[in-house]
């Protein structure tokens, strides 16, 4: 069974934002990876200077024509 939750990390532990479907001493392999989109992780990266939405809107078409056949 695979589950994808949203956590906040606080004093050094991950705190999920609902109840897991887990017993107590459950052994998990956890992956984490940011909840922020690809645009605002890498925004300021390169010498663009315009606004943030317009640097999503324009990696959203790029991605778009990729997957077109």
């Amino acid at each position: 069974m695979s589950i994808t939750f949203e956590a906040v990390y606080e004093d050094g532990v991950l705190k999920p934002a609902a109840p897991l479907p887990l017993k107590e001493h459950d052994r998990v392999r956890v992956t984490v990876e940011p909840s922020e989109s690809w645009a605002d992780r890498t925004y300021g990266m390169c010498a663009w200077e315009g606004d943030l939405e317009e640097l999503r809107r324009l990696a959203v078409e790029e991605i778009d024509q990729d997957e077109e056949p």
